[in-house]
């Protein structure tokens, strides 16, 4: 049965999937990529295209071509050249959140996020390319999240400047996965220091010990915010948590388990639903869940978590991944346009109507991946 998903999971990445967005999720006029589609798979122009959005393509092309795939390099070095021609905004500004559809900048404001994404993208552009040039870039990333984006507090970083609203963990999660992204492909001091401070933060601060789960919000102290905001939990990124600390783990030899272990349990007690093994949006820090609706991404993660899982503990990964690959195969990635998906579905399981957004390929695409990755070693111990 394994075998069948596995084979399932290579045709949607190589057959579906890459050729699709590597046409029409391809902007030739404007340089860059679409930032979604409409259901007819002809790009839907909102007027804008995000940074983040051309982090995460970077990415899926780059390391498509690792795994074999020739066209995604090119792919890949034509977003690398969007990206550095139009949305860096030098040593004080970093890259911009957004710009206009022809690469005019549209929206300047430093975002956590999004220049996570570039350093993630970088890393894996370099892991394709070889290019020394992207090291540079980097550097020079890293360089403005810690003298512009640090909090005053000197706790974490800001995750927009100026920051407006409650603080967030996610950002500070993306940003400790592209710093182990430099780390598995190059080695330097600077990812090293960078990611350690995050999983500091992470157990120091963002992480509810008590209960074993991860508030979203907090106050400029880093405490969890003293309202309903304060309560909320994602499921999805516990478990994108998780997965992101079985690398830490490996690569900064620091001892994750308790915590991965943690935020897996507490996120499968009751962030998955026992029937249908859909991941939920929301979930309150006491167990009651919040919102019963499942985006594809989360349902991902579950994949990617338990991948962390079987590599640290030895657990078997298979029964979890097929329970949520069969979900995205029946439900979210069931689409009449093969290599795109149903965003999300509602608390009554019905689909929410609209654009197909780009992002969430690298969600699908690196649980994909990493399936590729263990599954002969999986098998082999049938």
């Amino acid at each position: 049965m394994f075998e069948k998903h596995v084979t399932q999971v290579r045709n949607w990445m190589f057959d579906q999937a890459l050729p699709l967005w590597g046409d029409v999720g391809i902007d030739r006029v404007h340089g860059g990529y679409t930032e979604r589609l409409k259901a007819d798979g002809t790009p839907d122009d909102p007027g804008f295209k995000r940074i983040r959005v051309i982090g995460r393509q970077i990415y899926v092309f780059s390391h498509a071509f690792c795994l074999g795939w020739k066209p995604g390099l090119a792919l890949a070095e034509h977003g690398f050249h969007f990206l550095v021609k139009h949305a860096w905004l030098g040593e004080v500004g970093g890259w911009a959140r957004r710009v206009t559809t022809d690469g005019q900048l549209m929206d300047p404001t430093p975002d956590l996020y999004d220049n996570a994404f570039a350093l993630f993208a970088l890393a894996w552009f370099h892991r394709a390319s070889g290019r020394q040039d992207v090291l540079s870039w980097a550097l020079k990333t890293v360089e403005f999240i810690e003298a512009h984006m640090r909090h005053p507090n000197g706790i974490g970083f800001m995750h927009e400047k100026p920051a407006v609203g409650p603080r967030q963990q996610n950002p500070h999660m993306h940003l400790l996965e592209a710093a182990l992204a430099w780390l598995d492909t190059q080695p330097h001091p600077r990812f090293e220091t960078l990611a350690r401070k995050v999983v500091t933060l992470f157990e120091t601060k963002l992480f509810d010990q008590a209960n074993g789960r991860l508030p979203e919000y907090f106050d400029e102290d880093m405490v969890p915010l003293n309202n309903s905001s304060g309560r909320i939990t994602e499921p999805g990124h516990q478990l994108e948590w998780a997965w992101i600390l079985g690398n830490a783990n490996r690569l900064l030899a620091i001892d994750t388990r308790a915590t991965t272990r943690a935020l897996i349990m507490s996120a499968e007690a009751n962030g998955v639903d026992p029937i249908s093994f859909a991941t939920y949006n929301q979930v309150r820090n006491d167990g009651l869940v919040l919102d019963k609706g499942s985006r594809t991404w989360p349902n991902t993660e579950r994949i990617k978590a338990h991948i962390a899982a079987y590599e640290i503990f030895g657990t078997d990964p298979r029964g979890a991944i097929g329970q949520s690959l069969d979900l995205l195969f029946s439900n979210h990635l069931n689409t009449h346009l093969q290599g795109t998906w149903v965003d999300a579905y509602d608390s009554d399981w019905n689909p929410c109507q609209g654009p197909i957004p780009t992002s969430t390929l690298y969600h699908v695409f690196l649980a994909f991946a990493e399936i590729l990755r263990v599954s002969q070693l999986l098998e082999s111990n049938a």
